[in-house]
């Protein structure tokens, strides 16, 4: 089978599409045809730090067909429409995990699927496993327009929030307004913490989902209201350290969390897809969660894919087909 397999720095340390070996199911796993799968800005950084260790296929999550199970599996057949998350993604076929997977209504595309796991799983554990969010409350969500942004906007929008959110796009903002969020912050000219207050009647919000990181912790600080949920899932903004006012903190009842896969265990991982899946999977099924796609691209063309979407010209998921 075609997979993209990312070289360590010995063999070139670069991308390569290379034959492999299809595998096979073992007992309690499933091999699934991959149609496409989605790209994630996150795989970029872990590529390049893998690059010291042996060669590995890359991508987190696909949508295609069953194409055999392993024994004990028990609710996937062969044929069965399916998407999931998981690793070794961006191949012609990926083993997974049955709790893995997720049903592709038959009037869903491939490329529709392929964008939704990785996400909205991201998202629904920002959102309600570790934010708590409920129906009613205000989330402010930063860097809204890429695709965890734009799944947290929409999910949280469908939960019954009211979604406050921020780009440094103009025009992102004004597409962001068909998507879910009630108040466009502009982070290139307004007052994240002014423009918070003033929609909030100066209470701050309860959830705060970050993929910024430490240059704006010091503003999400002051613009949390009492008993307010801070969730870090990135540090796009470069800063690793941050000001953190303590007495705010204090004063507040403020809660930080950081949020991350890498360090979860594979029953942890799993149980947030079912997480996602128990939530958000409805609302899928009716057309209210997806993703615009912005570009597609052909297995051959991942590292022009990969180069696009480092420039964060896009808004909304990046697809890979899996010809």
């Amino acid at each position: 089978m075609k997979a993209v397999r990312v070289l360590p720095r010995a063999e070139g340390g670069q991308l390569a599409v290379q034959d492999i070996p299809t595998p096979q199911p073992g007992p309690g796993e499933v091999l699934v045809r991959v149609r496409a799968s989605g790209i994630n800005y996150g795989e970029i950084k872990y590529m390049r730090e893998h690059r010291t260790g042996a060669p590995m296929t890359a991508g987190v999550e696909f949508a295609g067909e069953v194409a055999s199970v392993g024994a004990q599996v028990r609710g996937w057949r062969e044929g069965d429409r399916v998407m999931g998350h998981g690793r070794g993604c961006h191949a012609q076929y990926v083993i997974a995990a049955p709790l893995a997977l997720m049903p592709v209504p038959p009037e869903v595309s491939w490329v529709d699927a392929a964008a939704f796991p990785n996400v909205f799983i991201t998202a629904h554990d920002a959102l309600v496993s570790n934010g708590e969010l409920k129906a009613g409350e205000t989330v402010f969500i930063n860097g809204a327009s890429g695709g965890v942004g734009m799944a947290a906007v929409m999910a949280a929008s469908a939960l019954g929030a009211k979604v406050i959110a921020s780009s440094r796009s103009a025009a992102k903002l004004e597409r962001l307004a068909g998507y879910g969020v009630d108040v466009g912050v502009n982070a290139s000219s307004e007052s994240q913490v002014e423009a918070i207050m003033a929609a909030t009647d100066g209470r701050g919000v309860d959830v705060i989902i970050d993929t910024i990181g430490g240059t704006v912790f010091e503003d999400h600080i002051k613009s949390l209201a009492v008993k307010g949920r801070l969730v870090n899932l990135a540090r796009l903004g470069g800063a690793s350290t941050a000001q953190v006012d303590l007495n705010l903190l204090w004063l507040n009842r403020l809660k930080l969390i950081g949020a991350t896969f890498r360090t979860r265990t594979e029953a942890e991982r799993l149980a947030c897809v079912q997480a996602c899946a128990r939530d958000l999977m409805h609302f899928f099924r009716e057309g209210k969660l997806r993703l615009p796609i912005d570009r597609t691209f052909q297995m051959d063309a991942i590292g022009e894919a990969y180069a696009y979407i480092e420039r964060s010209q896009h808004m909304g998921k990046i697809v890979l087909i899996a010809d």
